[in-house]
């Protein structure tokens, strides 16, 4: 019944788009997100409907919309660059047959962040892409959030939708995302017209913000707790009350203490002693090998270079010696160890210009988000009071999603792809908003007052003196 009932559900997503073209975008994003051809088993697994609604939402675009706004960013440059320059690295790729598995993904994660801010012409689109990114992934954290409640938590063994630890279901990327859409939860909250804020919609809101902060717990991920630390140091930015969320914070905090269990205690114990824990001193030991790996090769390794990584590393061991604790240092031989940080895996497989084209869009998104926060703040017209939240918000997730992606592999995360696409969106629509504004101010500009025929005779007289 699951399976029937997703399939009918996706198919019925791309038939309403036959009457709005734009909602096979949509489409695509929550087949992109949830990827329900893993979760179902028979009719939704034996169909590309993830191809199929990649080459709806184009040709939807192509057939349907208005080219007369058409334009193409500098940012959006930047990831065509990026692409191409991906796709030369894959031809000359370390392990060729490995990268082009990657490459079969995130040439189309990367295209279609290239092509998002195109379709994003009105507030409606807008919203309504960051509506069903937002949703799609509710639907994997309200589950995992369930089960976490229920007591069903625990590193590596919170079972998502599928068995399947890549993605979006792999736990320390959920718990970056949840935690990262969380600002935006709170802008649907006040600001959303899909569905305006009543009671309702913010019961939920609140309700799916409980179940963002249980992820971290559920899965036991320490990035998880270091993007809520970040989370709750930059709301301070635009809480009215400060001293009152910093003592309300503080003891929500004390609260939820006694409620998690010791593992999880244990867990986040690890995260400031890399040296007495192997997961964090293999991180460590990567990431010194890529880095003398990218000095050797600075163009990159392209797709899956660290399988090539082998490293020797001492870690310490508590022995027991007639009745005392002593340490001891053993040898740990490791190879083919992944990344577990974007940055390192952007320069393992891209070199160095790679990740200069990495920071480089990045960078460029915080900057115009913060652009639109300054410039529409203060706005007070009806119709110009959403965006600075919005762009707050999305400056905000991304700032947590970079923060995590310090101890994750996830530099080509299609969700954070679909959100810089986003940011380029709003950026895009705020840029013709203020052009239309100054043409309009142009064209009502009073002008000089016509000189009547015996001062211009008066005037040509005096400038032939």
């Amino acid at each position: 019944m699951l399976d029937l009932a997703l399939f009918c559900f996706v198919m019925a997503f791309l038939v309403v788009g036959l009457r709005r073209p734009f909602l096979w975008v949509l489409a695509y994003c929550y087949i992109d997100i949830l990827a329900p051809q893993k979760i179902g088993w028979s009719i939704t697994s034996a169909l590309p409907i993830s191809l199929i609604a990649f080459c709806a939402a184009f040709a939807g675009w192509l057939l349907t919309d208005s080219k007369k706004d058409l334009g193409f960013t500098f940012r959006q440059f930047l990831l065509a660059v990026l692409l191409l320059y991906c796709f030369w690295t894959t031809q000359i790729a370390d392990f060729p047959v490995e990268a082009q598995v990657k490459w079969d993904w995130v040439w189309k994660a990367l295209v279609f962040a290239i092509f998002l801010p195109f379709t994003l012409t009105t507030r409606l689109r807008i919203e309504g892409v960051a509506l069903i990114m937002v949703l799609t992934a509710g639907a994997i954290i309200i589950s995992a959030g369930m089960k976490t409640a229920l007591g069903g938590g625990g590193y590596a063994s919170l079972y998502f939708f599928v068995n399947d630890n890549s993605g979006m279901y792999e736990s320390s990327t959920l718990a970056t995302v949840a935690i990262a859409i969380i600002p935006l939860i709170v802008w649907f909250t006040r600001h959303g017209t899909v569905f305006p804020p009543d009671w309702r919609v913010k019961a939920f809101g609140y309700a799916l913000i409980f179940a963002c902060l249980l992820i971290p717990v559920g899965t036991e991920a320490r990035t998880g707790l270091l993007c809520l630390a970040v989370l709750a140091v930059i709301s301070l930015r635009d809480v009215k009350r400060r001293f009152t969320y910093i003592v309300a914070g503080a003891a929500l905090g004390l609260m939820a203490l006694p409620f998690l269990p010791q593992s999880y205690y244990e867990r986040m114990a690890t995260i400031g002693t890399h040296d007495q824990n192997q997961s964090a001193s293999t991180r460590v030991a990567v990431w010194r090998w890529t880095y003398d790996y990218a000095k050797e090769n600075p163009f990159g390794g392209g797709f899956d270079a660290y399988r090539g990584n082998s490293f020797t590393y001492k870690l310490p061991v508590l022995v027991e010696q007639r009745g005392t604790t002593a340490i001891e240092y053993k040898d740990v031989v490791d190879k083919a160890r992944a990344y577990h940080s974007a940055i390192f895996e952007m320069l393992g497989e891209q070199g160095w210009p790679g990740l200069g084209l990495w920071l480089w869009i990045h960078a460029l998104g915080l900057w115009q988000m913060e652009r639109i926060r300054r410039r529409w703040r203060g706005r007070t017209g009806a119709a110009e009071q959403w965006q600075a939240p919005l762009a707050s918000a999305l400056q905000v997730a991304q700032i947590i999603y970079l923060v995590g992606s310090l101890f994750q592999g996830i530099a080509y995360q299609p969700f954070v792809l679909m959100l810089i696409g986003l940011q380029i969106g709003l950026w895009s629509y705020c840029k013709r908003l203020d052009s239309r504004a100054r043409e309009a101010r142009r064209v009502r500009r009073p002008q000089a007052p016509p000189i009547s025929g015996g001062d211009a005779v008066a005037a040509g007289a005096g400038a032939l003196r």
